[in-house]
């Protein structure tokens, strides 16, 4: 689509937003839920439209030198397109949070006050490279009955407009707005610019992609952001953990897949286990392609096979093939590392003393804090949220996955019989 004037565009698409967000709000349940149903089966019909469009992003990127990582988060693959719809349907399935009215009490005067929960409004979600985030954004945003501007990466653009064809025809079917949800149709970087500075428009921005581009928005935006910057997710192994347990969740948490947000970056591990411990899990790695960055112990029972680590590995997220290993002397100084180096998205601990994993759940201050667990659980899906619209590490408004209660606000209501105050 050609577009000359980005600000003039983007205000019309946030003042189309924000009518239909009036009219999604009194939206019913069932009204919803037949939208979702209906925007899951024409992207099961359209299936081979939406591999032949996201060919042509995955040509694309290709011919820019884009990395294997961000190619891999590119691709719509058949089990992706299978998650994307069945994210639509366990959507619909959950329990609407819209209208919810709780903690209904009588106050001394005879009224009753309690509290609703409602939509936010307006939603605008920057992303980069994962076009399913159009289906799982939209979906999320539907059902918390708020309107959404979606703005996709370029290098996703032919994927993310198929996908939106067939949300605005499920709209329809369900007699909702369009424009309750619309994908950006213009690649220029201007109208990010746009988007993060229309208060009147858009009530939320959530941006979900590099740490250049949600440190840019937190820094430009006039519109309140949920956010997380990057991903340096933590396991420590202790020395009371079960030896098969600590291998297949640091193995899983590693290379179940590399780039995404809660992989596994350093892995932290009891002193007096290591010497067993580290040999065996460092040729799992290595056998699958993982290089090994190490400190001095680490190095000393790894060899040669184990680079060096620098102060700068321990504050990086790879979101590849990569993995800093720390030995350390015991859970305080493990989480002392945690402490100064998380990015407070995800940490796990292997053990099977309760003492210990209670105090690791208690003291690490990050979104989500595992026992015994992989960190690759950290998201919305696993969590039983139905999708995620991103993975919130601030501490206002949501933290951890957002899901339908995180896209929603609460007001104070009063239920009264003609009382006046005194």
């Amino acid at each position: 689509m050609s577009i000359t004037d980005v600000t003039a565009y983007m205000q019309e698409v946030g003042g189309k937003a924000r009518a239909a967000s009036r009219a999604l709000a009194a939206a019913s349940t069932g009204q919803k839920n037949d939208a979702l149903n209906q925007i899951a089966n024409l992207l099961d019909g359209r299936r081979e439209d939406l591999m032949r469009d996201n060919r042509k992003d995955l040509d694309a990127g290709r011919e820019k030198g884009l990395s294997a990582a961000l190619l891999d988060r590119l691709e719509l693959t058949p089990a992706r397109i299978d998650a994307m719809i069945d994210g639509l349907r366990q959507i619909a399935a959950l329990p609407d949070p819209v209208g919810q009215i709780f903690d209904m009490n009588y106050r001394p005067t005879g009224i009753q006050v309690g509290r609703m929960r409602v939509p936010l409004g307006v939603v605008g979600i920057i992303y980069e490279s994962r076009p399913n985030v159009t289906a799982d954004a939209a979906a999320l945003c539907l059902k918390s009955g708020n309107a959404t501007v979606l703005r996709g990466g370029s290098e996703a653009f032919h994927s993310n407009q198929a996908i939106a064809g067939a949300i605005k025809a499920g709209l329809e079917e369900a007699g909702l707005p369009r424009e309750a949800v619309q994908v950006v149709e213009t690649t220029d970087r201007e109208a990010v610019g746009a988007m993060i500075t229309m208060p009147d428009y858009i009530d939320v921005i959530i941006p979900r992609g590099g740490k250049g581009l949600i440190e840019r928005i937190s820094r430009d935006a006039r519109v309140p952001v949920i956010k997380h910057l990057d991903g340096i997710c933590h396991i420590f192994v202790d020395d009371e953990a079960d030896p098969q347990k600590a291998f297949d969740v640091c193995l899983n948490a590693k290379t179940q897949r590399y780039g995404t947000c809660n992989t596994l970056e350093t892995l932290l591990v009891h002193d007096t286990i290591a010497g067993d411990f580290l040999p065996h899990m460092a040729q799992a790695y290595w056998e699958k392609g993982v290089e090994l960055r190490g400190c001095e112990k680490t190095r000393a029972i790894l060899g040669d096979q184990c680079l060096p680590a620098t102060e700068e590995d321990w504050d990086t997220e790879y979101l590849a093939p990569i993995l800093s290993i720390r030995v350390v002397d015991d859970l305080q100084q493990a989480m002392d590392h945690i402490e100064a180096h998380s990015s407070r998205h995800t940490e796990s601990i292997i053990t099977e003393n309760i003492t210990k994993a209670r105090r690791f759940l208690q003291e690490v201050d990050s979104s989500s804090v595992m026992v015994n667990a992989s960190t690759r659980f950290a998201d919305g899906f696993e969590y039983g949220l139905g999708a995620e619209i991103g993975i919130s590490t601030d501490k206002f408004h949501a933290r951890g996955p957002v899901g339908l209660e995180g896209l929603t606000s609460v007001k104070f209501i009063v239920l009264g019989d003609g009382h006046i105050r005194t």
